[in-house]
């Protein structure tokens, strides 16, 4: 190893250049990565494939400005010098960097970084007056000589750049390597990828307006940002705040709020969201992005908006409709920018002006409200007019009312069915193409003719196959059974529980391509008609799901119970081999824990056998179910001591034809076996979390969920005392304890929509590794538990992949180096925590979306006025100035209802109950709302009332569709006779997914023959699981109307 120096020129705080000289370290044995190098270069890890005709080498501006291009899959063989890389870090931000970082460790991208600034014979000092850029490109090509004939000339190199001196200096110099324009390849080397073309096309038109733009505008539209160096030290002396842009999505061009999530360095004392009023104070600053904030002198305080209102661009808000003045700043500069993939949609042909010369530019408007219009250049705006696009922001300067972006590509046609999904993955940034061929030769073989078989190199496991009644409980059609659950009495007389959990790490080695991809998606996706599975259906279905009648493997957690008191004596951790007796549904074994006979039917298990054996082994398992229950009140009973909250909401189930078609929505029984299930996965994650946090107590991964501030709480006290309750929020307990009594004997309704305004107050539950924060940071408030993590479900969720592997060390009692090596440092795992977190908030929201599409597909073909399916039971949850929030729990919808209009008319009852629209006023109270009209009529709606509303389709061309209510009767709505409503009850609730599905192909039939050239692109790799588990449309609705996505505290 060779000692150099190197010398940096960085700027100091005053703005000042300083003179860094570092030492710099040279190694002789850097690997190339290259499967065909025949030198000693360590070949683990992901490898440079040989089956190309050449390796590229794109230098610093290409990478820089091209990245999304060589981002295609069909580019192979790249290789990313690290001078590249940095300088893609230093000039784009560390976002873009880890954009490179992920894009290299992806199995499905033949491309790989290598460290050229640390080879010994691939370095090269900067020369005194030479350039940061020509350094960089001579680095490059230099680098690119080496790694040619380091490859024995094998492999032709080309190395691409924007620099015409380069090409004249390096492009004949060397034979074997090749240094042209990035044009000059895309044309000559690709010329079949049209899409590569064209959207290097958009890229430099994009750059070239921009250049002219900055040439003609002299005139400032916002102020300038402040320096980093400066934003810093303001940060540091509580001058600036620093925190999180979130732009209100039914004010966009009003209101936004920087929430602080502990982000300033310094104390302040500034303790909620700081409001940003208006475009000029957002400062260019988009939805998402870190920003630095000064306050506004406290005269110029405003208030929140209070209320309802449309989406559109309303610019004033009435003098009358906003609060109490809050803290309000203006943005002074951005610390990251968090720019994204965006969903657009071009002007209609109305919309669109001519604009002389500029005619190519356009100005399109983002499917999310929150995102400002964005400027593109594109000659394919009138091509494009129906449909959703995806681009990209490059710049907005202080000189430009809307910032400046480049055209992507093409989604789908507006109102597709396949297109608005594509719209909502790419809202999410879920990118789930589908498994690789790399990823799924890692799979083992399993087939109805071959099917696995448990390794004899296993037999080592403890073996429970033939000593435990082993069974699992889950929803009817679950392919992926991530556990099961046992119990049995113990010689000693006690009783021993088991939850037996899929061993998914004995399959998905550490590091794999299949761990990489897993790791990547880090869930899961469950839409309303598909899934976009974490791992390959060969695992996730087959040889990890703990199918009943198969030996497999599992992570099992035995506990010694008291046989009376249910006390743990003792609990151990194993790798097993197990063989399940049962796959048991919920309503089987919630009917033979209430004795129902008639449900043995439904025990596939039991068919073939004759009576005496059925009837033994069917008392076993009643005997187990039962037990089980007992064990999992006792577990519950405990944990309610410590203030456990029950946050329950209205869930609905879809029951399916067998075309996947919806063939019923019925509202889901709430079964004390789910309660028994859940305690018990409960049990054993609290139980891991101490296991593994007590072995590494700075590098484990729990999870947490802080207690909410007390502030939050104030919309849930005043509607509780609206109905004469109390709420105690000073602990979890007291919550439970006034939740468990707000209970109103006439309306159930009250209690669920009250758990849910509590759910609204929380903070989110989120991962986090173990050595980021003090031990009584690890606190689950909703569990009511010092330590919890995530352990039952490594088939959908990669954090329980993370801690198997975490009690596999813990717990492994040979020494073996290899799995405690796998090990991330708390600085890798709190990297980690943070990517599942966010991959988790998309996950909801992406399924929150997707429910909500199909709920406006489904009324947007009922005419309103005749189908009774259009008009259901409302109960008012929230009033505001114009109008009531509305929870309609027929459907799971929670919308607006106005009372007042655009035409200025109120809402006015008749004798009957009926509403019409007439001249007056409203006034507002803390918890009802007055409509009162010129002639004197008045009618007043409370919190929890119930009224009869009518769904509406609010349509839009640019954004998603929304449900609106209109209210029809200021009474509950009643059918006119009870058989006439189950009949019409079963008729309501069948064929949404139907009639969608009928649709989105008649759609799709009519857009075959009129198909433009623009959209041919395979929309397939958005399918990847289509239609298996339409059940998730419209389940757990808790997340998905009752409770706000931002508010989970699921555990």
């Amino acid at each position: 190893m060779l000692r150099t120096e190197r010398v940096l020129q960085l700027r100091g705080q005053q703005g000042r250049s300083v003179r860094v000289v570092r030492e710099h370290y040279l190694r002789p044995d850097v690997p190339c990565r290259s499967a065909l190098c025949r030198a000693a270069c360590p070949r683990d890890g992901k490898l440079l494939s040989d089956d190309v005709t050449h390796y590229v080498i794109p230098d610093c501006k290409v990478v820089q400005d091209y990245l999304e291009i060589l981002e295609f899959p069909e580019l192979k063989g790249i290789i990313f010098m690290h001078t590249a890389c940095q300088a893609l870090q230093h000039q784009k931000g560390r976002r873009q960097y880890n954009k490179l970082r992920n894009l290299a460790k992806d199995a499905r991208h033949d491309c790989v970084v290598f460290a050229n600034e640390f080879h010994q014979h691939c370095y090269l000092p900067r020369e005194k007056g030479e350039s940061m850029e020509k350094w960089q490109t001579r680095s490059i090509y230099n680098a690119a000589v080496w790694y040619y004939n380091h490859c024995s000339g094998q492999m032709p190199i080309v190395m691409v750049t924007e620099d015409e001196d380069a090409i004249r200096q390096y492009g004949n110099e060397t034979e074997g390597v090749f240094v042209i324009s990035f044009k000059n390849y895309l044309d000559n080397f690709w010329p079949d990828l049209k899409a590569a073309r064209e959207l290097f096309d958009s890229i430099l038109q994009a750059r070239r307006e921009r250049e002219i733009e900055s040439q003609e505008n002299n005139g400032k539209e916002y102020p300038e940002h402040l320096p980093l160096e400066v934003l810093e030290a303001g940060i540091k002396s509580g001058r600036y705040i620093q925190g999180a842009l979130s732009v209100n999505k039914h004010r966009a061009q009003l209101e936004a709020f920087v929430r602080l999530q502990g982000f300033s360095s310094k104390e302040t004392e500034i303790q909620s969201d700081i409001l940003i009023y208006g475009a000029k104070a957002r400062n260019r600053a988009i939805h998402g992005d870190v920003v630095a904030v000064e306050l506004l002198p406290l005269h110029e305080w405003k208030g929140r908006t209070v209320a309802l209102c449309e989406n559109e661009t309303e610019d004033k808000a009435p003098l009358d409709t906003t609060g109490d003045p809050m803290p309000t700043g203006k943005v002074v500069g951005i610390i990251q920018k968090n720019w994204r993939d965006y969903v657009v949609t071009f002007p209609s042909r109305e919309e669109s002006q001519p604009q002389g010369r500029n005619a190519q530019k356009v100005l399109v408007t983002p499917w999310d409200y929150r995102i400002p219009k964005i400027r593109i250049s594109t000659q394919q705006a009138e091509a494009l007019q129906d449909y959703r696009v995806v681009v990209r922001i490059d710049s907005w300067e202080s000189t430009s009312v809307y910032p400046n972006g480049h055209f992507v590509r093409v989604l789908g046609r507006i109102g597709d069915l396949e297109g608005e999904i594509a719209a909502i993955l790419v809202e999410n940034s879920i990118c789930v193409a589908p498994f690789s061929e790399i990823q799924m030769s890692e799979m083992p073989v399993s087939s109805s003719k071959n099917p696995w078989k448990v390794s004899p190199e296993e037999e080592k496991r403890l073996d429970l196959r033939a000593t435990h009644l082993i069974f699992s409980i889950d929803p009817k059609g679950c392919e992926d059974v991530d556990d099961a659950l046992s119990i049995r009495t113990l010689p000693n007389g006690n009783l021993e529980l088991g939850v037996h959990i899929a061993d998914v790490t004995h399959f998905v080695a550490a590091n794999s391509y299949t761990d990489v991809e897993a790791r990547a998606r880090a869930t899961t996706y469950y839409l309303a008609d598909r899934r976009y599975d974490m791992l390959p259906s060969v695992l996730s279905a087959d040889i990890c799901s703990l199918l009943s009648g198969v030996d497999r493997y599992a992570v099992s957690v035995l506990w010694e119970l008291e046989k009376e008191s249910y006390e743990i004596l003792n609990v151990c951790y194993n790798k097993t081999i197990i063989r399940s007796a049962y796959k048991l549904t919920y309503e089987t074994a919630q009917g033979l824990l209430d004795g129902d006979t008639s449900v043995v039917g439904d025990i596939l298990e039991l068919k073939d056998l004759d009576e005496r054996t059925r009837q033994k082994k069917l008392a076993e398992l009643v005997w187990a179910v039962s037990k089980l229950t007992d064990i999992a009140r006792h577990v519950r009973a405990k944990r309610d001591s410590c203030g456990a909250l029950e946050l329950e909401g209205v869930e609905i189930r879809v029951q399916l034809d067998d075309k996947h078609n919806i063939h019923d929505l019925i509202p889901k029984q709430p079964l004390e076996v789910h309660e028994t299930v859940a305690e018990c996965m409960i049990l054993a994650n609290h139980w891991v979390a101490k296991k593994i946090s007590e072995h590494f107590p700075h590098q484990a991964l729990l999870r947490q969920h802080p207690p909410p501030r007390q502030e939050f709480f104030t919309e849930l006290r005043e509607c509780a005392s609206a109905k004469g309750f109390t709420m105690d929020t000073r602990s979890n307990k007291a919550l439970a304890e006034s939740l468990d009594k707000a209970n109103d004997p006439l309306d159930p309704i009250v209690n669920q929509l009250l758990r849910s305004m509590a759910t609204h107050a929380m903070s989110n539950a989120m991962y986090f590794s173990t050595g980021s924060c003090s031990e009584e940071e690890f606190h689950h408030y909703g569990l009511a538990l010092e330590k919890y993590t995530h352990f039952t479900s490594p088939i959908r969720r990669y954090a329980d992949i993370v801690v198997h592997r975490l009690l596999m060390a813990a717990t492994l009692k040979e020494e073996k180096g290899d799995v405690k090596d796998n090990l991330l440092s708390n600085k890798d795992l709190e990297e980690l925590c943070k990517h599942i977190n966010n991959r988790n908030r998309a996950a909801q929201h992406a399924q929150k979306q997707s429910t909500e599409l199909f709920q406006c597909m489904y009324f947007k073909d009922k005419t309103p006025e005749t189908d009774e399916r259009c008009v259901a039971d409302g109960v008012i949850y929230s009033i505001r100035t114009n109008g009531v929030l509305v929870f309609v729990p027929r459907y799971g919808i929670k919308a607006a209802a106005y009372m007042k209009n655009k035409e200025g008319l109120v809402i006015s009852c008749q004798g009957d109950g009926s509403c019409e629209w007439k001249p007056g006023s409203l006034q507002r109270f803390q918890n009802k709302i007055t409509s009162t009209t010129t002639t004197g009529e008045s009618v007043t709606l409370s919190l929890f009332d119930h009224i009869t509303v009518k769904m509406l389709v609010q349509t839009s061309r640019c954004h998603a569709d929304t449900i609106k209510l209109e209210i029809i009767k200021n009474a509950r709505h009643q059918t006119a006779a009870m058989e006439v409503s189950q009949r019409n009850f079963q008729r309501v609730k069948c064929d949404l997914v139907k009639a969608v599905s009928q649709s989105a192909e008649a759609a799709q039939r009519a857009q075959e023959k009129t198909r433009v050239e623009v959209i041919d692109e395979d929309f397939e790799k958005y399918c990847q699981t289509k239609g298996a588990s339409l059940y998730q449309l419209l389940e757990e609705i808790r997340d998905l109307a009752l409770l706000d996505v931002s508010a989970d505290i699921r555990t």
